[in-house]
């Protein structure tokens, strides 16, 4: 079989992208490989059967992170990729988002997206390149798609905005912004920052969208050369005979609830007869009439009723300036927040507006708590860590609890994100941070009140937090040349608008944005506009969120754990963990902690009492301290010879005091002046090149310096000689005389 296998360039910022088509993949409907650097993507499209029985369209878009592209072998048992990681999950949904509303209407062809990592150099990021892929490979098959779409990320090193940086350039970067969309608009963002301000963010946002339109247009190159002629969409579209006489049916009727009850609760009843009322009536035209060509099908019936109240809503908000609760385009609902409703935790924090509410639990660990990470990301593990629960109950539903959907997965890690950059270094404050937020009731924007409860819970734990973050989600409805920004949208606002744009920061910039619309892009100006009002929205939440809690406490909780820590020179880490890891077990057992120590020598002591992580530090730091000339110490006697006594002053260190030295009198024989076990006080006269240590124990008793007790010594040695020659061994075998030996082998300091 001949390959036609075609090669295009084309460029994102200063990075080359090299698009290959033809080479893998020939079933599918369409397959290419993108690269940039050594990084390189493979990505398939291709179309199903139609799905009539959904009332959604069936896309899947799946990003397959194998280990293999990093020349790594996966962990775990069975020692092959298993359920994505949350990068991957998180790269699936940024694709996903980007392409769906770019979907004919009603389509019910299954689509599925494959995406998998062939190469990865570390340096060049996967997200926005899997776009581009995804786009190319939708563009030259046979599905239908109203594309291209393409994608890039922002850095800020310096101040300094940069196209496409590297994982290197990122690591000093206050910024990561991801941005994609067509060659008129944008239509996706992500992103986390060091509190940029509005006009960078702007600034950034349009750089971004700019920097795509050569790699799009090269996808309209592409598609003229080979693509494939487009198959007709199946689609469920809605009879628009039915949708007019449901629209006349009961378009007055939902005008006059809509009108009438600003509050959920109070027009949930009056709205569920309106649609009970207009069902009823269908079902029972179909069951008296035996023309099947005549019968309606009921969940028609269904989404025309939700067409027309849709078109109420909306009408009602672009015509008349009034929202469902009655709120203008800029006000948000009634706020409230709290801390420390929660016994026995860390930290807890409270946050509600309107109708949503979160309840968010900080909790401070050791280091070694820290989430180590298996992917293809240099990042190795994760310090700090947000998870985000989304239960049944918050809605007044009942489904199954079967662990966090993709949706979760996503909101937590927009809120991580959006307090990431206010998270204390780990010098200043060593613990390992989890915070996990729990959606009490929603009504729309619970990832935004999640940012605003994690604060409240890191600030009630006394974690020095640089700034208190705090997050709002932006709406828009646009009909025709009429647009609406709407500030801090509810449930029925996301569901029937057109843009969910949530925004957190601080007093000083934004830390986090993340953008979804229904449309296919927004303009400049909305994104201006939606900006300007996120600002004063999160102003007014950060004063609210300030009544209750003011600035982090000073100490953390009675129930945290204690932590201590103390850098220690890399050489000494043996000495303090031990022959198999015996020392720092023994520690950890007498004193009840936790020892971590990092490869550069910083060791954290973590436990419950604050005097035993004392002990702890003390013993670790005597593990390591160096025996200096001069210094006076009590030790144990460890050994008696003839000649003199061997004494551990140090842990792990032994010196030797020769009989001349034992007392500030005559001593005739070392057995008799002291015996194993006893506790003398001692001073280090000397330390020969060997590492061999000489003390006195005279020395301490007459008051010498160090200088008098070596001419004391020397002349003592002179006169009555040196019986065994008044060594120790330290670290190593003695050389010599009897005067020491080597206990138990080499000893690590």
């Amino acid at each position: 079989m001949t390959l036609d296998i075609r090669e295009y360039r084309g460029t994102v910022g200063d990075k080359e992208i090299i698009i290959e088509t033809g080479r893998f993949a020939q079933q599918a409907g369409g397959a290419v490989t993108v690269r940039m650097g050594d990084t390189m993507l493979f990505c398939s499209t291709t179309m199903g059967s139609p799905r009539a029985h959904l009332d959604f369209f069936p896309l899947s878009v799946d990003y397959e992170e194998k280990m293999y592209a990093g020349g790594r072998v996966p962990g775990g048992f069975f020692r092959r990729e298993g359920r994505p990681s949350e990068g991957a999950i998180l790269t699936s949904r940024v694709i996903d988002r980007t392409l769906r509303p770019l979907f004919p209407k009603n389509m019910r062809n299954e689509v599925q997206v494959i995406l998998m990592s062939l190469s990865h150099d570390k340096e060049h990021h996967v997200d926005m390149l899997g776009i581009i892929a995804a786009s190319t490979a939708l563009m030259i098959s046979d599905i239908p798609w109203d594309g291209p779409v393409a994608g890039a990320r922002i850095g800020m090193v310096d101040d300094a905005l940069k196209v496409n940086p590297t994982y290197s350039e990122m690591t000093e970067s206050a910024l990561d912004l991801r941005v994609s969309g067509t060659a008129d608009a944008i239509n996706m963002v992500e992103c986390n920052a060091e509190e940029v301000n509005e006009e960078t963010m702007l600034e950034a946002l349009f750089m971004a969208h700019d920097s795509v339109r050569d790699i799009i247009a090269l996808q309209h190159q592409i598609r003229a050369e080979i693509g494939k002629v487009k198959n007709e969409p199946a689609t469920d579209d809605l009879d628009e005979t039915l949708l007019a006489a449901v629209s006349a049916k009961v378009e007055g009727s939902l005008r006059e609830v809509m009108s009438a009850h600003a509050d959920r609760n109070e027009r949930r009843e009056p709205l569920q007869q309106i649609q009970a009322a207009l069902l009823e009536e269908y079902e029972s035209r179909n069951e008296t009439t035996d023309d099947a060509a005549s019968k309606v099908d009921m969940k028609h019936v269904e989404r025309a009723y939700d067409q027309v109240l849709k078109k109420v809503v909306r009408g009602r908000i672009v015509n008349d300036g009034i929202r469902p609760d009655g709120r203008d385009y800029a006000s948000m609902r009634d706020l409230a927040a709290d801390v420390g409703l929660v016994p026995r935790v860390h930290g807890s924090g409270m946050f509600m507006r309107g109708e949503t509410q979160v309840l968010t639990i900080a909790t401070l660990g050791t280091p070694r708590e820290a989430q180590f990470m298996d992917g293809l990301s240099p990042e190795d593990d994760k310090r700090y860590m947000h998870h985000y629960n989304f239960p049944p109950y918050s809605t007044g539903e009942t489904y199954p609890m079967r662990g966090p959907r993709r949706r979760e997965v996503g909101h937590g890690a927009l809120a991580e994100k959006a307090l990431l950059a206010m998270i204390p270094a780990e010098a200043e404050f060593p613990y390992v941070l989890r915070l996990v937020s729990e959606v009490m009731s929603s009504n729309g924007s619970t990832s935004m009140a999640s940012v605003c409860g994690s604060t409240l819970a890191l600030m009630d734990a006394g974690v020095p937090i640089k700034n208190p973050v705090g997050g709002i989600a932006m709406g828009l409805i646009k009909e025709g040349e009429k647009v609406a920004v709407l500030t801090d949208i509810q449930g029925m606002e996301d569901h029937l608008g057109d843009m969910d744009f949530k925004v957190a920061g601080s007093v000083d910039g934004i830390t986090a944005l993340q953008m979804d619309i229904k449309i296919s892009g927004v303009t400049r100006d909305v994104m201006r506009q939606a900006l300007a009002q996120a600002k004063d929205a999160r102003l007014q939440i950060l004063d609210v969120m300030r009544a209750a809690i003011a600035e982090p406490r000073g100490t953390t909780s009675d129930f945290a754990p204690r932590m201590e820590s103390v850098k220690i020179s890399v050489d000494k880490i043996g000495a303090v963990i031990g022959p198999g890891g015996k020392n720092v077990r023994a520690l950890q057992d007498e004193h009840q902690v936790k020892v971590d120590i990092q490869e550069d020598g910083l060791v954290y002591v973590a436990g419950e009492s604050g005097a035993e992580v004392d002990l702890a530090l003390e013993k670790i730091k005597a593990m390591v301290e160096e025996p200096e000339l001069g210094s006076i110490y009590t030790g144990t006697v460890k050994r008696v010879e003839n000649y003199g006594a061997f004494v551990e002053f140090l842990p792990g260190t032994e010196g030797m005091v020769h009989v001349s030295q034992l007392a500030d009198y005559h001593v005739k024989s070392v057995e008799e002046e002291v015996s194993v076990g006893d506790e003398i006080m001692v001073m280090v006269i000397n330390i020969d090149g060997t590492g061999r240590v000489r003390l006195s124990r005279q020395a301490v008793l007459e008051g010498w310096d160090v200088e008098e007790a070596k001419r004391r010594d020397a002349a003592g040695n002179r006169s009555g000689g040196r019986r065994g020659g008044g060594g120790d061994r330290r670290g190593g075998r003695r050389d010599g005389g009897r005067g020491g030996d080597r206990r138990g082998g080499d000893r690590r300091n």
